[in-house]
């Protein structure tokens, strides 16, 4: 029976390992010294921007605002009103962006957008395209270090794209901020120094036309970004960090629209790693791609809180074992794993965190913020969302 209980142990153990190493990896390379970004240059290619927009009437011009600040002399905007019902098309134009309009009853979302658009650029294709939301700020440079970035890797790249709490909001809002940042920037940076890939976050990512305009976006991903990143990766072209370009977008004000947001993101992160990131990490193993195993354990990350109360829960397993055997071997390897983890949280948060919370909110707070998600993580298995639904903001 004892001989049953270890086999299992190592088994669940090697499973946790994987993300957990993966995790603490990407930290560790991430906080060493020694990191500059490049310079970026003024950049000549041609460039169309689409912005897919569903009623975004009440932020797309300050959206607007910010691209036509760090376009290029030779960059199109490009605006997909998509089923819109209020005035976003009207505003775009009259700001002097190109719209296209687009309805669908039943083919919603941000890929059956993308797609529309990119079959628009077909008659005049750029030799970059570039995917913002319509609710986000572009900042200087960011176009230019985008573009150069394509040029030089010949690829696909994500840039810098963070979504941050507003003033005086909730700690659960500020770790959720928290969350974000260790997602898109820390453990990207980890990777990317390295030299491996990242995901495509949705906004702020850049493409060679020709890498691009074949992609099959026309499908009803709740996560369109996360399934093209790992296609390319699937052709030797998985993107690449910008940590030049910067982009950033807030949370919901509204409960009901975090909380949408929150569940569209974390199931569909949960569902990729199941039906892409297993069976991208085998084929990585088995052509000795080193990219594409490094995307697929990337992608093989669940969300922070998932992992600390998978790590947490199997470290209180294994102190269980520990005292009913007396035997520190092999039970205290559980124990580790988790203190390994949370020794890395606490390192990310020390690298890219304290303006966001202090130490005391992550110490005393993050727990509770990690179990309070149980339900949203149970609801995967009992009523898992599969469809986009655009999240109410105020």
């Amino acid at each position: 029976m004892l001989i049953v209980a270890e086999v299992l142990f190592f088994t669940l153990l090697a499973i946790l390992a994987i993300p957990v190493l993966t995790f603490c990896l990407q930290i560790l390379v991430a906080v060493l010294p020694g990191y500059r970004n490049q310079k970026v240059e003024a950049q000549s290619a041609t460039v169309a921007l689409l912005i897919p927009a569903h009623n975004e009437s009440a932020g797309i011009s300050e959206t607007l605002a910010s691209i036509q600040k760090a376009a290029t002399p030779n960059t199109r905007i490009v605006v997909i009103a998509d089923n819109c019902t209020d005035n976003t098309a009207e505003i775009a134009r009259q700001l002097g962006a190109e719209v296209i309009e687009r309805s669908h009853e039943t083919l919603r979302g941000k890929g059956y957008a993308l797609d529309f658009g990119i079959q628009y650029l077909r008659n005049n294709p750029p030799e970059v395209m570039i995917v913002f939301d319509a609710d986000c700020i572009v900042y200087p440079d960011t176009i230019n270090a985008l573009v150069q970035a394509v040029v030089t890797g010949k690829r696909a790249v994500q840039a810098l794209y963070l979504i941050q709490a507003k003033p005086n909001s909730p700690v659960k809002t500020k770790l959720a901020e928290f969350a974000y940042v260790v997602k898109s920037w820390t453990r990207p940076l980890g990777f990317h120094r390295l030299g491996m890939p990242m995901q495509l976050m949705g906004s702020g990512m850049a493409f060679p036309w020709q890498h691009v305009k074949g992609a099959n976006l026309a499908k009803g991903y709740i996560v369109e970004d996360m399934k093209l990143g790992i296609d390319l990766a699937e052709q030797h072209l998985a993107p690449k960090f910008c940590p030049e370009a910067y982009v950033t977008s807030e949370f919901p004000m509204n409960d009901e629209g975090a909380a949408s947001q929150r569940k569209r993101w974390e199931h569909g992160h949960i569902g990729m790693i199941v039906q892409e990131g297993l069976p991208l990490l085998f084929k990585g193993i088995r052509t000795a791609n080193i990219e594409m195993i490094a995307m697929a354990l990337d992608l093989c990350v669940p969300p922070v809180a998932l992992l600390f109360l998978l790590s947490g829960l199997f470290a209180m397993v294994s102190a269980g074992l520990m005292l009913a055997t007396n035997a520190y071997f092999p039970w205290g390897y559980g124990v580790i794993q988790f203190l390994l983890l949370s020794t890395f949280v606490m390192i990310s948060w020390f690298k890219h965190g304290s303006k966001i919370l202090p130490f005391f909110e992550l110490l005393t707070y993050a727990p509770v913020y990690a179990i309070s998600k149980i339900q949203l993580y149970a609801k995967f298995f009992v009523n898992r969302q599969i469809e986009w639904v655009k999240s109410k903001r105020d």
